[in-house]
């Protein structure tokens, strides 16, 4: 998703009545709304891959579900309201105060970075998402180049690359929910994306 920034300063309750009356989604951060633009077909296509294979590997999970793009999670810490690509969440759904449709709790987030959110997904969005108590797991996947890198809480509280992968022979496992993914699936049917990690960036 792009984002395109407004001037205007708005309240979260404001910013929640306009979401639920708009015809297209939106974040929040700090008084700002955030247009999220559509993204491009290998986008889209790895994203509906990765729902597909998250959702088989959580079968044999029942305490664990998955979320598409259109649910909104909130952080309490630092104000944002963002629209994930892929959440999973394990145990019972929380909810923020000021709207019982947006989830707090997710265990796991996955982004697909494209050339015009690269920079802000690997750099201060991750940076509000490590706000989250419940996170476990940040998933990237590259969709200009074959890649994914999974960065992971450490028991002391820190982040660390844990896994990163850049063959379509390569398999990753995300290891909270304990689901493990072949490279080649999650790429099926996208056009012209090559093996060779190169960062998307603004």
């Amino acid at each position: 998703m792009s984002a395109v920034t407004q001037t205007i300063h708005y309240s979260e309750e404001d910013y929640l009545v306009l979401e639920e009356k708009s015809d297209y989604k939106s974040e929040y951060f700090r008084g700002e709304i955030f247009m999220m633009a559509g993204g491009t077909p290998n986008h889209n296509r790895i994203k509906e891959n990765l729902s597909g294979e998250i959702y088989n590997s959580l079968k044999r999970r029942k305490s664990c579900r998955s979320y598409s793009s259109d649910q909104r999670i909130h952080i309490p810490a630092n104000s944002l309201y963002s629209y994930p690509d892929i959440v999973v969440v394990c145990g019972p759904n929380q909810y923020a105060e000021k709207d019982k449709n947006t989830i707090i709790n997710p265990t796991v987030i996955i982004e697909v970075l494209s050339e015009s959110t690269g920079s802000y997904d690997r750099g201060d969005k991750f940076r509000f998402y490590r706000d989250i108590d419940s996170l476990r797991e940040y998933v990237l996947v590259n969709s200009i180049n074959v890649g994914v890198e999974i960065f992971r809480r450490t028991e002391d509280n820190h982040w660390l690359l844990a896994e990163d992968a850049y063959k379509l022979s390569d398999s990753i496992t995300i290891r909270s929910i304990d689901a493990t993914l072949q490279l080649s699936d999650l790429y099926e049917g996208t056009d012209n994306v090559k093996e060779g990690w190169g960062t998307p960036e603004e």
